[in-house]
């Protein structure tokens, strides 16, 4: 087999895909620009024109979306910043300015998801609207959003998993990625795997949380006409993402963990979201079953109270 790849390549040997000279970024006028940040834009500008599409099929405005959307996108990456940073503390303690760049990744996506759903609750207050249909309206372009924004971490040879010789295992150089992403079992399935090898083979973890997301968005989608309650939209990506990153946390090599231990947090935080929809989801459909049973009761024919005037 061969051992040597290029430190621009990614390959997927399974699938017979080899990618070469895959860059980072791009310069323009000798500034640097990460495709990192790229994706995350065009993952940002389509979550909200999705957002803006589906508010036609609410009681909120596509104006209202885009008003809310650009304070939310701020609080989010902020927060997620904050959440990485947090919980990856060894690698900022000692260069504090670090912290601010950003184009070599290190946003967490659940102190996004968390940032947004703070907004969502403060805006619905400050306006005066349901926060259950401002989150229904917002969560399908939230995960769109997601699901490009993961392809940043494909340029950026982030976000893989341990070692595995799958359909679609990935190929990434070594000097490509962070040192600390490669995890001691990981170098021990390579040097069994080709010694000899420059490179990691990996699950492409980026690529299945992207799939699953789209899976989840395609459900939000076809779910919105029939929903029962408003935030049922909400609480199908609460429930159907942590379920999703419940399983590819426990095999990524980047995991965060909860300080002075080695429970990865966002794994805790994905089934807290899992319980949590189930438990709201009951509560919730049982609540609008017992309003619909007794306006049935109230109003037996649906004729209304002005009937028969």
């Amino acid at each position: 087999m061969n051992s040597i790849m290029n430190i621009n390549d990614i390959a997927f040997p399974n699938l017979g895909i080899y990618l070469h000279n895959v860059p980072k970024g791009f310069t323009v006028f000798g500034f640097f620009i990460a495709l990192y940040g790229v994706f995350i834009g065009i993952g940002v500008m389509a979550g909200i024109v999705l957002a803006a599409r589906v508010a036609r099929q609410s009681k909120i405005t596509p104006d209202t979306v885009w008003d809310f959307a650009f304070l939310a996108v701020l609080v989010s990456i902020i927060c997620a910043r904050i959440y990485y940073v947090v919980f990856r503390w060894d690698l900022y303690k000692n260069d504090l300015l670090s912290i601010f760049n950003l184009r070599q990744g290190g946003l967490a996506i659940y102190g996004g998801v968390i940032g947004a759903f703070i907004m969502v609750f403060s805006y619905a207050w400050k306006k005066k609207i349901s926060p259950a249909v401002l989150g229904d309206v917002c969560t399908p372009g939230l995960i769109l959003g997601q699901i490009i924004g993961r392809w940043g971490n494909f340029t950026n040879r982030e976000v893989f998993g341990e070692f595995t010789n799958n359909i679609l295992a990935m190929r990434i150089p070594t000097d490509a990625v962070r040192a600390e992403d490669i995890s001691a079992s990981l170098a021990d399935k390579m040097a069994a795997f080709d010694a000899s090898a420059n490179y990691i083979q990996v699950h492409p973890t980026f690529l299945y949380e992207g799939l699953w997301n789209l899976g989840v968005l395609i459900i939000m989608l076809l779910f919105w006409k029939r929903k029962k309650y408003e935030g049922q939209i909400s609480l199908i990506y609460i429930g159907g993402y942590g379920l999703g990153r419940a399983w590819i946390e426990a095999i990524r090599t980047d995991t965060l963990f909860i300080p002075g231990t080695k429970i990865p947090v966002s794994l805790v935080f994905a089934v807290a979201c899992v319980i949590f929809a189930i438990a709201m989801h009951i509560y919730l459909s049982g609540k609008a079953k017992r309003a619909e049973k007794a306006a049935t009761e109230t109003d037996p024919d649906g004729a209304g109270p002005d009937a028969g005037q």
